[in-house]
């Protein structure tokens, strides 16, 4: 369960407009939003920050952002953002294949679903969360290869903001909403060895 309680949304109608808009991008308010929203400034500029990163008229494809968020979050171990990623790429109103690269994205690497560019993407992406910084010369000059420099600033700043992420949810414990513990139950995501860990719900 999460460390700090989680402010109900119906306690919170300044943040209304902003919560709205999550919900729009994402399907859901997260619960770590309504643990942050105990300092309402610090929930409004991370909100602006998630929107200017995640908008859907960049040029960037929103399936590949997310999937770039999916695998800078299994790098760093964090279930609940890994979980969210993709049950938000999931939730995209994207092509039949596409459905398949989100549900193959953990075998980027060997799948032929991805592209090279791709995979150059989601390979800066897991090197990026390590730490130390696992991002080699030849891999950031094989996403100049794919990839404009407006480009790359979208892709480097989704694992910035997933780094974020990745620390307030494993710190706090973020307990997963409903709507990513329905994409895991129907995908049979703990057969491929993903856990709940410290995001189960409380009793």
């Amino acid at each position: 369960m999460s460390r700090l309680p989680m402010i109900p949304r119906s306690e919170l109608s300044e943040l209304e407009p902003l919560f709205s808009r999550v919900e729009q991008q994402g399907g859901t308010v997260p619960n770590a939003w309504l643990m942050m929203a105990h300092v309402p400034d610090i929930v409004r500029a991370f909100s602006n920050l998630a929107y200017a990163v995640l908008r859907v008229d960049r040029k960037v494809p929103t399936v590949l952002k997310w999937m770039v968020a999916h695998v800078a979050s299994r790098a760093a171990g964090c279930n609940y953002c890994m979980l969210h990623a993709v049950a938000n790429a999931d939730g995209l109103p994207v092509a039949v294949d596409q459905k398949e690269k989100i549900d193959a994205v953990w075998e980027f690497e060997s799948s032929p679903l991805f592209s090279e560019a791709e995979r150059a993407a989601l390979r800066v992406a897991m090197g990026a969360a390590m730490v130390p910084n696992a991002v080699e010369d030849a891999d950031f000059e094989a996403l100049k290869t794919f990839y404009s420099s407006e480009e790359i600033v979208e892709i480097v700043s989704v694992i910035s903001l997933f780094g974020f992420l990745n620390r307030w949810n494993d710190t706090l414990q973020s307990e997963l909403e409903d709507k990513p513990l329905s994409y895991a139950a129907k995908h049979h995501l703990s057969e491929r060895g993903w856990s709940l860990g410290a995001h189960g719900k409380s009793a």
